[in-house]
C-alpha cells in the first residue's frame, strides 16, 4: 500500500541555491536552466558561475569542482548572495569545497553515489562525512542521484557512463519541483539542444521528469517552497549576462551612429563570449575578425576606424598589455576605438576564471608617453549594455579610444534586463568631413585633418578615398591642424596638452555623480561609500543592511573613471569619511587621494571572488560608529548589519528600495 505524503508549501521572500559538482557534471548548464526557469517565472535574480580554469581538471578532485550560485527573490536584489540556503553537491569534492560557505541550518542535497572510500581519501576524508556527525546542524538529504538517473533512463539502452551524465538533469528536475519552477522551457531546450541525438535527448528529458516526479512522491521532502514573482515596472524583460549585454550594446551603439561595427579580437577568458555573440549578428552590419594574436586584433579594429567604421577590440588584462602600443597609436591618430577589458585575476596568466578589479591603473596609465583616454566601468550585467552605448558615443563624438571595464563576475553573471525601446536610445552623430575644410597658401580648397571642433576638440574625420581629403597618417607626432610629421618642441607640447584637454572635455557631457543620502531630521550621513564597477551590488546590499539597523550612510557609484564627473571633488569633501571598497589593493583610492587630496578609507580584498555584502556591511557599520562617535555598547552597527539574513529586502512596505538607480535599463525601486 502506497503511503500518502502530505506536502506543505512554505512561502519565502528569497532563496540562494548553489549547484556544485565535478567540472564534467554540467553544473553551469544546470544553473543556466534553473536561472531561465526562474526568470520566466518573474523573480528578480542574480547569478554567480564559478568554475576552474582547466579545460578538464581530474575528476573527483577539489581543483575540478565547478559551481553555479543563484539568488532569486520576490523583491529587488543586488547580489548573488553571500551564502547558499541550499547546496546540491554531486560528489564528495563538491561537498568539501563548498561546505565552508554554507551556514548551519541550510539544506544539503548530496549525491551519495561517489562516496566510496577511495574517492573520499583522495580529497582528504578518512571517513564518510555523511556518517561521522560532521554535518549535524544541516538538513541533509542523501540521495543516490546517479543510481536513480541510470534507472530512469535504462529504456534508452545507454551505457552506464552515458546514462549517468543525465544526473544533472535529474537534480534540476528535483530542485525545480522543490521550488515550483516552470519546466516547459527546459524540456523545449533539451529537445532543441539534442535534436540530432534522439537517445540522448530523450534520456535527458526522462531524467529531468523523473527528478521532478521523485520530489512529488518521495518521503524525504515534506515541504515545497514558493517565491512569488517580483513586482516589475511595465516592460518586456529577459535574463541577460554581462558579456551578452556588452555585445548587444556595442551593436546598438554602432546602429545609432549609422556605422558598421568591426570587432578585431583574440580569444581570451573571460572576454571570448563577446566575440562569440557578435559573430552571430552579421545581419546588423557587424564584421568579426578572430585575429592570430592580440596585437593583430586591435590593429584590425583601429584600421577599421580609419576606414570609417566603429572599431572594437575585446580582451582581458594580459591582452590589454599587448594592445597598449596600438591603443597609444589610436590616441595619436585620434580615431574612435572601443576597447573592452573584461578583467580577471592576475598578474600574468593569474586565475583566468576568477574576477578582479585590478586593471584600473593599467588602463589609466599603461601606455608610453602622455596618452590619455576616457575610461568607463559597468556596474552590473545589465549595465554592460548601457556602458557600451556610452563608450561608442564618447569614442565617436570625441575621436578617441575609450576603454570599457567589466570583469569576470559581470561577464558571466546575469540578471533581469528590461529591453529598451531602440528609438529611445541616444543618437550618435559621426559628423564625417566630406569636403575641404580650409584653403592652402594659394587659396585652393584644402583639408586639415587636425582642425578641431571648438567645443569637443575632436579632429576632423574623413573616410579614406573621399575626393580632395588626402592626408598623412602614422605613429609620429603630428603638426597641429595639418597632421604633418613634426619634431618641433612647442608643437609637441601643444598636441600633448590638446589631447589631454579633449579627454577632460568629456566631463562636460556626462552627468554629475548621483548620491543616495536619505533625508533625516537629525542631519545627513557623515559616511559616504563610493564604489566603481561590479562592487555596485555588494555595496548597495551592504548599505541597505546598515540602514536597516539604524546606521546613516550615503552611497555613490562611479561609471566614468576618466575623466571623473565634475562634481566629484566637492562631493568627497562634503563627507567626514569616504570608504572605497575595491577588488584590488586600493587603486581608485590612490587616484582620488592624488587628485582631490581627500584621505579616503580604502577597503581592499583580492580573492578572485566578489565582495561579500555581510562583510562589507560590518566594515561600513563600524566606520559609521567610529565617525559619529557612537559608544553605546548595545548598538554595534557593523555586527548587527552583518548578521541580517535578509539584508537585501525592501526597506519598507511601500516598495521603496534604498540605493542608487542602476542606469543599465534595469528598473530599481518597486518591482
Amino acid at each position: 500500500m502506497n503511503r500518502t505524503v502530505t506536502i506543505e508549501v512554505k512561502q519565502l521572500d528569497r532563496v540562494v541555491i548553489r549547484f556544485a559538482g565535478d567540472s564534467g557534471d554540467g553544473m553551469q548548464l544546470t544553473g543556466d536552466r534553473f536561472t531561465a526557469e526562474t526568470a520566466s517565472f518573474g523573480n528578480d535574480l542574480s547569478t554567480l558561475p564559478n568554475f576552474p580554469a582547466e579545460i578538464r581538471a581530474p575528476a573527483g578532485t577539489l581543483p575540478g569542482v565547478s559551481s553555479f550560485q543563484l539568488h532569486f527573490a520576490d523583491h529587488d536584489i543586488l547580489t548573488p548572495g553571500d551564502a547558499p540556503d541550499v547546496l546540491i553537491a554531486m560528489n564528495p569534492a563538491a561537498l568539501k569545497a563548498n561546505l565552508k560557505d554554507v551556514p548551519r541550518g541550510a539544506t544539503l542535497i548530496v549525491d551519495t553515489a561517489d562516496f566510496t572510500a577511495r574517492n573520499l581519501k583522495r580529497i582528504g576524508y578518512e571517513e564518510n562525512p555523511l556518517e561521522t556527525g560532521e554535518l549535524d546542524g544541516y538538513h541533509v538529504v542523501p540521495l543516490n542521484l546517479t543510481g536513480m538517473t541510470v534507472e530512469s533512463v535504462k529504456e534508452f539502452g545507454l551505457s552506464r557512463k552515458d546514462a549517468s551524465r543525465a544526473k544533472n538533469m535529474y537534480a534540476l528536475g528535483l530542485v525545480s519541483w522543490l521550488f515550483q519552477r516552470p519546466v516547459e522551457s527546459t524540456i523545449t531546450f533539451l529537445e532543441t539542444k539534442f535534436a540530432k541525438v534522439p537517445d540522448i535527448r530523450d534520456a535527458n528529458i526522462a531524467a529531468f521528469r523523473a527528478g521532478y516526479n521523485f520530489g512529488e512522491t518521495a518521503e524525504e521532502f515534506s515541504v515545497r517552497y514558493e517565491v512569488k514573482p517580483a513586482r516589475m515596472a511595465t516592460g518586456t524583460y529577459r535574463n541577460i549576462s554581462g558579456n551578452l549585454a556588452l555585445a548587444y550594446g556595442l551593436v546598438a551603439g554602432a546602429q545609432r551612429a549609422g556605422l558598421p561595427l568591426v570587432l578585431g579580437a583574440y580569444p581570451i577568458t573571460p572576454a571570448s563570449d563577446v566575440l562569440h555573440e557578435l559573430s552571430k549578428l552579421k545581419r546588423f552590419n557587424v564584421t568579426t575578425i578572430q585575429a592570430e594574436d592580440e596585437i593583430a586584433g586591435v590593429g584590425a579594429a583601429l584600421g577599421a576606424s580609419f576606414g570609417g567604421a566603429l572599431g572594437v577590440t575585446t580582451s582581458s588584462g594580459p591582452g590589454i598589455s599587448l594592445k597598449s602600443e596600438t591603443i597609444g597609436l589610436g590616441v595619436m591618430l585620434e580615431l574612435p576605438l572601443v576597447v573592452c577589458d573584461i578583467q580577471r585575476a592576475g598578474p600574468s596568466t593569474g586565475m583566468p576564471t576568477k574576477t578582479e578589479q585590478a586593471d584600473l591603473l593599467q588602463v589609466m596609465f599603461g601606455r608610453n608617453g602622455e596618452a590619455p583616454l576616457p575610461v568607463l566601468a559597468a556596474q552590473s550585467p545589465a549595465d554592460c549594455f548601457a556602458i557600451a552605448i556610452e563608450a561608442a558615443r564618447i569614442a565617436i563624438t570625441y575621436r578617441t579610444p575609450v576603454i570599457v571595464l567589466s570583469d569576470g563576475y559581470l561577464a558571466n553573471g546575469s540578471e533581469p534586463w528590461q529591453i529598451p525601446v531602440i528609438e529611445d536610445l541616444p543618437t550618435i552623430e559621426p559628423n564625417f568631413t566630406v569636403e575641404p575644410n580650409a584653403t592652402d597658401d594659394k587659396g585652393a580648397p584644402a583639408y586639415l585633418p587636425y582642425l578641431r571642433d571648438p567645443e569637443t576638440l575632436a579632429r576632423a574625420w574623413a573616410v579614406p578615398g573621399t575626393a580632395g581629403l588626402d592626408h598623412r597618417i602614422g605613429g609620429l607626432e603630428k603638426e597641429d591642424k595639418t597632421g604633418n610629421i613634426s619634431y618641433d618642441p612647442a608643437n609637441h607640447d601643444l598636441m600633448i596638452r590638446t589631447r589631454q584637454a579633449k579627454v577632460d572635455a568629456v566631463a562636460r557631457s556626462i552627468p554629475p555623480v548621483e548620491v543616495d543620502d536619505p533625508e533625516d531630521p537629525e542631519g545627513r550621513a557623515k559616511v559616504l561609500v563610493l564604489g566603481w564597477g561590479s562592487t555596485y551590488g555588494p555595496i548597495g546590499a551592504a548599505v541597505r543592511r546598515v540602514r536597516k539597523v539604524g546606521g546613516k550612510v550615503a552611497q555613490a557609484h562611479l561609471r566614468h573613471l576618466n575623466p571623473f564627473p565634475e562634481n566629484l571633488g566637492d562631493l568627497l569633501k562634503s563627507y567626514d569619511k569616504v570608504l572605497v571598497p575595491e577588488m584590488n589593493l586600493g587603486q581608485l583610492a590612490m587616484l582620488l587621494r592624488a587628485k582631490y587630496l581627500v584621505d579616503v578609507v580604502s577597503y581592499a580584498q583580492v580573492r578572485g571572488m566578489p565582495l561579500g555584502a555581510a562583510e562589507l556591511a560590518e566594515v561600513i557599520g563600524n566606520l559609521v560608529e567610529e565617525t559619529e562617535g557612537i559608544d553605546d555598547d548595545a548598538r554595534h552597527l557593523g555586527e548587527a548589519a552583518a548578521a541580517l539574513k535578509h539584508g537585501e529586502a525592501l526597506a519598507d512596505q511601500n516598495g521603496h528600495t534604498p540605493g542608487l538607480k542602476d542606469p543599465g535599463f534595469k528598473t530599481e525601486g518597486a518591482r
